[in-house]
């Protein structure tokens, strides 16, 4: 067999593993030898440090050993309770005794014998009389020797922790998984090219592997746990250096692929800038003459344009856009929501009034005569620029000539809808784009596939909003922040974590808050917005806010991105707690648009601690990317950065905060090794290592 098939190997053929155990294991995503090799334990118990008997406490965890004095079976009847039979073990080590126990395990009596040396590990009680100790269903060692094994896996040493399923407790894991890792340790070759393993002074692959499964007593316990030690680098080193590497390829791959060599002569370019009620920030202006350059070149644009909330982005991919078209090609914009997506139409037909440009707008919601006509008007080249959401990707949207595809909020697709859009022409120009802030060196690590720019300016004027948490039960102040802002003029949004009223979540639903706001104000107009609303009702409400004919708008979290009011003044986010970190600060940058002070009031439900930790970082700061780091830690890489929906490969060891270092240093490595190559095929090791770790993704991930 060849090194693939043999880690490829299914689980269900290692002694002791068989079908039954193989479907339990398959619960936890192991299927095959290589899954579980780097199926690594969550935690690690220190199980080598005995204690005498007499110095144990109750409710601490322990290790003992001793030899048993004598075993017995108890039947206990209750005229309440079925009857309830109790096997103990009493065990002395000569400084005290203890009892073990447990319940309905009357065979274990075939186990135990008077005068056999054991260890127990568990949690040590009182018993019900108060006369001595014991531990309630231990595990447990039975030693024939006066001496430990070496070959203990449970008890005597370093023990690991695995995640498991019921069915499946931790004993019959570790023994599972030592089988399987005896079976797969032969067959394991290092990804890694020897010259960077001997540069960096990295340990053996093979043994890491063994050590971090199942430590030696050397290691220290703080380090496993933490997933630092010296093992457990070695690994994320390889984990991230085959993600560099596969970033890598793709860049190479979209370097290559020849693209459209746009040359836009400014007619509309000049006049949309001329006719701005603002100008372009200098980080604007950076941003969008990088963006022409590429456009410009005979290779394929692939580019990333971050910017926070309010900095301007999608002006500068409406010049990109018309870049595109006075070049001859139709432009894409696809939005992950029809509001969104209505919200993009809108503001490009208002700024393009004064220039003759077909704009359509396609979405999910419209009627079946209306979309058939749409599809007409884009297939016949009819339509200089088409926005939408994921309708642009069905089948019978056919494009005549489609230059360039603009993402907005890219994290909320997933890549292969991304592949789907691009294919619509012959490699077309892409940007993505995204609100959430990634710290630079990050952001280039991560979407090292793409050319990255930054919009790290506000436009000039702008006021920083004031960020206010407040008790839910201080409505008097909440009301006291409505009446000051109606009272200056100004506009104000309430947003609500629900559309109506949960039997099962104490939160406040949107309808029932906008039916109080109504009651509390009858002078005033409100409005209320969500998801639910057909796309007329969205649309009429939102042009009636933006005209200032609508005082309060009562909104779900629809109006999140995209809307822009100069006017509104006040932000109200009710049980704020709900609302993740990077949510809260879109949110947020719904208001804060005009040149006076406006302010943000975050209303706490039920917040423990840690969600008042949470709001306080909003509190106390606007700058998006402190805001983002701190959302990193709070809520973890995977649900972060959306790995399940932007078609990155999962990290089954790293994390990204955590071996930031270590990325950096692999990507350093990954960009040395490339630059002296032409050719992997002296490396099939890392061949096979990559094929597994990015699958078929390789090829999607060349659109972004």
């Amino acid at each position: 067999m060849n090194r693939q098939k043999d880690l490829s190997t299914p689980v269900q053929y290692v002694k002791g593993v068989g079908p039954s155990r193989s479907k339990l294991l398959a619960r936890l995503g192991i299927n095959t030898l290589r899954d579980a090799v780097f199926y690594l334990p969550y935690r690690y118990e220190d199980r080598k440090t005995f204690k005498n008997i007499i110095e144990l406490k109750p409710d601490e965890s322990a290790i003992v050993v001793g030899r048993i004095l004598k075993t017995n079976v108890k039947s206990l009847n209750n005229y309440r309770k079925p009857k309830l039979d109790i096997f103990e073990v009493i065990v002395s080590d000569g400084t005290g005794i203890i009892t073990a126990k447990w319940f309905n395990q009357p065979y274990l009596e075939k186990t135990f014998k008077a005068k056999d040396k054991v260890i127990f590990y568990g949690t040590v009680k009182t018993n019900y009389w108060m006369t001595g100790i014991e531990m309630l269903n231990p595990e447990f060692e039975i030693l024939n020797r006066d001496t430990l094994s070496e070959e203990n896996l449970h008890l005597g040493r370093i023990v690991p922790i695995y995640r498991v399923t019921e069915g499946l407790g931790q004993r019959q894991m570790r023994s599972l998984m030592n089988s399987i890792l005896t079976s797969a340790i032969p067959y394991i070759t290092d990804p890694i090219p020897s010259e960077i393993v001997h540069k960096k002074g990295l340990p053996d692959l093979r043994e890491s592997i063994e050590k971090v499964h199942f430590p030696t007593s050397e290691l220290s316990l703080e380090e496993l746990n933490s997933g630092v030690s010296i093992y457990h680098k070695r690994l994320v080193f390889n984990e991230l250096f085959i993600f560099q590497a596969g970033i890598a390829l793709l860049k190479n791959l979209s370097n290559k692929n020849l693209g459209i060599s746009f040359s836009p002569n400014y007619k509309y370019i000049d006049t949309l800038l001329k006719n701005l009620p603002f100008k372009l920030t200098k980080a604007q202006e950076r941003v969008f003459a990088e963006i022409i350059e590429d456009m410009k070149a005979s290779t394929s644009m692939n580019r990333l344009i971050q910017g926070d909330v309010g900095s301007g982005k999608t002006i500068i991919a409406l010049l990109a856009m018309l870049a595109c078209v006075e070049s001859g090609y139709q432009a894409a914009l696809m939005a992950p929501t029809e509001i969104l997506a209505e919200q993009h139409y809108l503001n490009i037909c208002n700024l393009l009034n004064c220039i003759d440009i077909k704009v359509q707008l396609l979405t999910g919601s419209k009627k079946i005569d209306s979309k058939n006509k749409t599809f007409e008007i884009i297939t016949k080249n009819k339509a200089d620029i088409v926005v939408g959401t994921h309708a642009l990707i069905q089948e019978s949207v056919v494009f005549e000539n489609l230059g360039l595809v603009i993402i907005d909020e890219q994290h909320r697709f997933g890549v292969m809808q991304r592949a789907l859009l691009k294919k619509k022409g012959l490699n077309p120009d892409t940007i993505v784009m995204t609100a959430t802030p990634i710290p630079r060196t990050l952001a280039l690590t991560l979407y090292g596939d793409l050319d990255y720019s930054i919009i790290d300016e506000l436009p000039a004027g702008r006021t920083p909003i004031k960020t206010i948490l407040l008790d839910r039960g201080r409505q008097n102040y909440r009301f006291k922040f409505i009446e000051e802002e109606i009272e200056r003029g100004g506009q104000i949004y309430i947003v609500y974590p629900l559309i109506e009223e949960s039997e099962k979540i104490d939160l406040q639903s949107a309808i029932k808050g906008y039916e109080e706001i109504k009651k509390r104000y009858p002078d005033h107009s409100i409005g209320l917005l969500h998801g639910r609303m057909k796309s007329e009702e969205r649309q009429s409400v939102m042009e009636r806010f933006k005209e200032g004919l609508i005082k309060i708008l009562v909104s779900t979290t629809v109006i999140e991105v995209g809307v822009d009011v100069p006017n509104a003044g006040l932000m109200i986010i009710m049980n704020a707690e709900r609302f993740g970190l990077a949510q809260l600060h879109q949110l947020r940058g719904r208001v804060g648009r005009g040149n006076r002070q406006s302010y943000c009031v975050l209303v706490q439900g039920k917040a423990n601690d840690d969600s008042r930790k949470r709001l306080e970082v909003i509190a106390n700061t606007n700058d998006g990317f402190v805001i983002a780091e701190e959302d990193l830690k709070i809520r973890g890489q995977g649900e972060f950065f959306g790995t399940k929906q932007s078609g990155m490969p999962d990290f089954k060891i790293t994390n990204i905060f955590r071996d930031f270092k270590i990325l950096e240093e692999a990507r350093q490595e990954v960009l040395s090794f490339f630059a002296k190559r032409h050719s992997l095929a002296p490396y099939p090791e890392l061949i096979d290592a990559l094929q597994y770790f990015w699958g078929n993704r390789i090829d999607l991930l060349n659109v972004g």
